[in-house]
């Protein structure tokens, strides 16, 4: 049977076009199905042996620099982060208008009281430091305090050794002149300052919140080993530390390490152990370090928890405290 040749073309056309059309369904039930899954990007390539990129320590990389006004961290010797650490820290800023300061002690009456002379009493008293954070004398404007940690040293009539003062209100020792101090200014927020120090400060507004200590182990950004000061036994034997350092931008790291065997921290440490904290933390350079009473004194509260505690009488104990929104 003949058909002419234009049937024919025709034919083929819409032979073609319904072909084209079954095809393109096919491709758009393909899409719907590949736009249902999320396909993670490929992972970044290595650089060359020879690129020019930085070595950045990891956990430089991953910093995230904010603001800091008060937080708790254990960290490894190292300054790393490590929830199974022992070492607890906590930062602050002391110019933070959201905190507030007081140094507290083992005294048997309320702060600040006076005699029938209007003497400021001072009559000591053995006291833990769960004690002290916890009795009348630990409340600030009715507030009680989020953090704590031990201070001076205590002697054998219960007497801080070194330099203590409390708002304003001196409670020192004998070597209150011959040792370094922890201290806090007094003053608008924003104009605070902390200090490490022997001795009282030339001006009047740094003696505010002192606590007292011994064996500075920074000064003016140089480290020192102070293993041979501390002696054998306190150096590698009772290795339970509690300390506190000032960095460049201002920033206290407070640190307590209750810690034997591997994990314990050396006078050796100290500085890997802070400036990887400040590090980590955008905290600038460790410029002040000394430490607290050591051995079984150490103490560290924060927010409702003991991190960790001795039940020795505290010679003084350094508060931190939040204000109210």
């Amino acid at each position: 049977m003949y058909f002419p040749r234009q049937i024919v073309l025709l034919a083929l056309f819409f032979l073609v076009l319904f072909g084209l059309s079954a095809c393109t369904e096919d491709l758009s039930e393909i899409g719907q199905q590949e736009n249902s899954i999320s396909i993670d990007p490929p992972p970044a390539q290595a650089p060359e042996p020879n690129s020019q990129t930085p070595n950045i320590p990891l956990s430089q990389k991953q910093q995230n620099c904010q603001n800091i006004s008060l937080k708790f961290i254990q960290t490894d010797n190292a300054g790393n982060t490590d929830f199974e650490g022992l070492n607890y820290v906590i930062i602050f800023d002391p110019k933070s208008k959201e905190l507030d300061f007081k140094v507290s002690l083992g005294i048997a009456h309320p702060l600040y009281a006076k005699d029938a002379k209007g003497k400021i009493r001072k009559e000591y008293t053995p006291k833990s430091f769960y004690e002290i954070i916890s009795d009348e004398n630990s409340t600030l404007n009715g507030r009680r305090p989020i953090a704590a940690i031990n201070g001076d040293y205590i002697d054998p009539e219960h007497k801080p050794q070194g330099l203590n003062i409390s708002r304003g209100v001196e409670y020192s020792g004998a070597f209150k002149d011959n040792r370094s101090s922890f201290a806090i200014s007094g003053g608008k927020p924003e104009t605070r300052r902390a200090t490490i120090q022997k001795g009282r400060r030339a001006e009047k507004i740094l003696n505010y919140n002192v606590v007292g200590g011994n064996g500075r182990f920074y000064q003016n950004g140089k480290f020192t080993n102070i293993c041979s000061a501390l002696g054998e036994y306190a150096c590698f034997q009772e290795t339970s530390r509690s300390m506190a350092a000032i960095t460049s931008k201002g920033y206290v790291i407070f640190l307590v390490n209750n810690a034997y065997g591997e994990q314990a921290l050396y006078p050796e440490q100290f500085d890997n152990a802070l400036e990887g904290i400040a590090r980590n933390h955008c905290l600038g350079k460790i410029r002040e370090g000394m430490l607290f009473d050591g051995g079984f004194s150490t103490n560290l509260y924060f927010d409702n928890r003991i991190y960790v505690e001795s039940s020795n009488p505290m010679g003084s104990v350094f508060l931190i405290y939040k204000k109210d929104n």
